[in-house]
């Protein structure tokens, strides 16, 4: 799958995406990430990219050109290479959608749709951008940063570790927090007794039936506790069984 990201800091998104499972995968193949410098597309000596705001108002604002010449770069390369699918345009924005991974998912669900992250900075982008890139506006929570990139990254990340071949085993990712929507229960590794806090016994017992059981058992308890929204959509698709009634045996008629 392939990331690109529009950028006035390539070289942050290269070290933080470069390194652990996402380094990883684009040394395989797996994906691709490419950051852009949107200030490259600057039509101007100084190669500034932000302009006062119409109105009035504090701070600057990133202006359409140099974003849309950046775009159209971006979509060019893509075509190059034979691809057809038309790419997938997130601003990382707190007025956007908030991110899940429901969103990982689906977007982890079209691997040859390219995916393009725009990060804003000073107070954010023209409008007119959003109507030109079509782009949607994601959010990775209820804070305000100074950019996008750290977003673009989370966003990158999440997505990446979804797909096929990414992670190690491609089961771990079914295993974890919020797959269908409960949190990941407890885990343990060697020794089996730390400073008097023993593993759990069921997990060395070597049944498998009753380990997954439990491990449910334990992540529906987690869920319940912690993030109570959650575990109210969990039981709404998930219903607990009614018990069956037990049948009256008939008594002999005299």
């Amino acid at each position: 799958m392939e990331f690109h990201i529009m950028t006035l800091f390539p070289e942050m998104m290269d070290t933080v995406l470069g390194e652990s499972i996402t380094g990883r995968a684009q040394k395989a193949g797996r994906i691709t990430v490419k950051s852009w410098n949107i200030r490259d597309y600057a039509q101007n000596t100084s190669k500034h990219v932000d302009d006062y705001i119409y109105g009035g108002g504090p701070g600057m604002l990133m202006q359409c050109e140099p974003i849309d010449l950046c775009y159209q770069a971006i979509c060019e390369d893509i075509r190059s290479r034979g691809i057809e699918a038309e790419p997938r345009v997130l601003y990382l924005s707190p007025k956007g959608a908030t991110f899940s991974q429901k969103y990982a998912e689906a977007y982890a669900g079209e691997p040859d749709r390219p995916m393009i992250l725009l990060c804003g900075h000073y107070e954010g982008i023209d409008e007119r951008v959003l109507t030109l890139l079509h782009a949607e506006e994601i959010s990775i929570g209820d804070f305000v940063l100074t950019g996008g990139e750290l977003g673009a990254a989370i966003i990158v990340d999440a997505v990446s570790r979804l797909l096929p071949g990414v992670l190690g085993d491609d089961d771990s990712a079914v295993y974890e927090s919020f797959h269908e929507n409960l949190l990941e229960c407890p885990q343990y590794t060697r020794p089996e007794v730390y400073k008097d806090l023993a593993v759990p016994a069921i997990l060395l017992s070597g049944n498998h039936a009753k380990i997954a059981a439990w491990r449910l058992e334990q992540a529906e308890k987690l869920t319940e506790e912690r993030r109570p929204d959650l575990y109210r959509i969990y039981r709404e698709e998930h219903p607990v069984p009614e018990p069956k009634k037990k049948r009256r045996k008939s008594t002999p008629s005299a």
